[in-house]
């Protein structure tokens, strides 16, 4: 175990040096998500002034300002999460380190282990400075939500890992011509998340769907503790069995991925 722990660092520790020695890493973490704190913050600025130019104050606008922020910042942890692993694992293609890296005594788990330690660190070090830009320019605090703010987090990042497995495994399947999505494809699922409005919104045919996504429960649970300051454990329980499920379908994905990869040479020749 001791070993394993090794190896795990190694990994993560390489990634930690690349970042550590690179200004342009270190502004691309924190760029976007602040980029688009900035856009939805101004836009939720200019709902909330409307709300309170209105006779008496119009509630539910303030309400959907806030959700706004929140969802703003809550889906680039899964955002942050699935592009800190698949583009953990491109670093390795295009350094044509992964043959070398599969050498050495390192297994496939060590390696998702260690993508997903360096994810952890991407994620931290990119929603910080947008949770600090939402406070000083909005007035916004997620905090406020209360300790169920570290559930939420940690059901969004389990689901950011396995989408990322799941991309990872396309790679693998067909080489660099799947390398875009590990930027574009989950931006597909924003419209059907409930990031910035509820699940009532969607077409009745869609809400099914909708509700098969782990951070659908969280979105939903986030307007809870907005709206009256606590969470029903339904979302929470249905968020982690959904997560349960969805990591053990892009594992066994991976798993097959890989075993076919190695066996066609692919984990030297892929990205050439």
């Amino acid at each position: 175990m001791q070993a394993s722990l090794r190896r795990i660092w190694g990994l993560i520790y390489r990634h930690l040096c690349l970042y550590r020695r690179s200004w342009p890493r270190l502004l691309e973490l924190i760029y976007w998500p602040i980029l688009q704190m900035c856009i939805w913050g101004f836009t939720a600025s200019f709902i909330s002034g409307r709300a309170f130019a209105a006779q008496g104050k119009d509630h539910t606008l303030i309400l959907a300002a806030s959700t706004m922020l929140g969802g703003v910042l809550l889906w680039e942890v899964t955002i942050r999460s699935q592009m800190g692993v698949a583009i953990s694992f491109l670093e390795e293609i295009w350094s044509r380190n992964l043959g070398h890296v599969f050498i050495s005594p390192l297994r496939p788990w060590e390696l998702l282990a260690g993508l997903i330690g360096v994810a952890f660190a991407r994620v931290i070090g990119g929603v910080l400075p947008a949770i600090l830009v939402a406070y000083l320019l909005y007035a916004f605090n997620l905090f406020t939500i209360g300790p169920v703010l570290v559930l939420f987090f940690a059901n969004l990042m389990i689901m950011g890992w396995a989408f990322a497995l799941g991309i990872v495994s396309l790679i693998l399947r067909h080489g660099a011509g799947a390398e875009a999505l590990a930027w574009s494809l989950l931006f597909g699922l924003t419209p059907l998340a409930a990031v910035y409005y509820p699940v009532s919104t969607l077409p009745v045919w869609l809400q099914p769907i909708s509700e098969a996504i782990p951070a659908t429960h969280v979105f939903e649970g986030m307007r809870q503790a907005l709206l009256n300051g606590h969470v029903s454990s339904i979302h929470l329980l249905a968020a982690f069995g959904l997560n349960a499920v969805w990591l053990l379908l892009a594992s066994l994905l991976f798993s097959s991925q890989f075993r076919a990869a190695r066996q066609r040479g692919a984990l030297i020749s892929i990205g050439e």
